[in-house]
């Protein structure tokens, strides 16, 4: 994937962008190291890749802009579940319904029809996040000059969309399950529910980040991994006492 939007090298300086060109390797100074950050070298990197890129092929298609630069580019930016998640939904969904289309043939009116579909057997969360999917591409689409203007600018999450009916647990409910729990899955549950604290956020905590009145979040659990919660907050932790 990377090599498909090329590279960046800092030399003497300045940072030097590579990318491939037909097989060929290409390379262009792009400005000095004290100008540019990294991220910045990268972006001016796949800009240039995506114009070489439309030059060459004329048309820029929908499949191969999400997984040739969308991807690449927006993964940098989220963490690996949101990654994971955003991109099984955009390829199945999206891609799945205008790969071989070209992105300056799609229009607002096809776009809508698509959440209206989708929102006869999705949910209101799912066809809202494809909403915002298909602005996000299609706003760098036009940021690479791929397409004069954004047809996903109007679009909307149909109403007709399921939304999720949310259950909240009564005051007898609460102590229930904590009357049947030991102290330390009493207080688990606490912070779960009283606090609430996320499964990967509660099973990360160390002592070192219990205070006396809250807890510290810094960190998570995700799939066996330790990495950096969603929110840096600092929730309040409700005192308890042994039974």
């Amino acid at each position: 994937m990377r090599r498909a939007i090329g590279g960046v090298r800092k030399q003497r300086g300045r940072w030097v962008g590579l990318w491939y060109e037909a097989g060929v390797k290409k390379s262009k100074v792009l400005g000095l190291a004290k100008d540019l950050t990294k991220g910045d070298a990268r972006d001016a990197v796949a800009k240039i890749v995506a114009a070489k890129r439309h030059e060459t092929n004329g048309t820029a298609y929908f499949g191969n802009f999400v997984n040739d630069v969308f991807y690449p580019y927006y993964t940098r930016k989220w963490k690996d579940s949101t990654a994971e998640n955003n991109k099984s939904r955009i390829s199945f969904h999206l891609v799945g319904a205008f790969r071989e289309r070209e992105l300056a043939s799609l229009r607002r009116d096809e776009l809508q029809d698509l959440l209206d579909l989708k929102g006869k057997v999705l949910s209101f969360s799912v066809v809202d996040h494809l909403r915002w999917d298909l602005k996000s591409i299609f706003d760098m689409a036009g940021a690479e000059g791929l397409v004069v203007r954004n047809p996903a600018l109007l679009i909307f999450t149909p109403r007709e969309a399921r939304r999720a009916v949310r259950r909240a647990m009564t005051i007898r409910e609460v102590q229930l399950c904590f009357g049947a729990l030991g102290l330390r899955e009493r207080l688990i549950a606490k912070l779960a529910i009283l606090a609430g604290m996320r499964p990967g956020e509660i099973f990360a905590l160390t002592w070192g980040r219990l205070a006396a009145t809250h807890v510290d979040i810094r960190q998570r659990v995700y799939r066996r991994k330790i990495d950096t919660p969603k929110l840096r907050i600092q929730r309040g932790m409700l005192h308890y006492q042994r039974a």
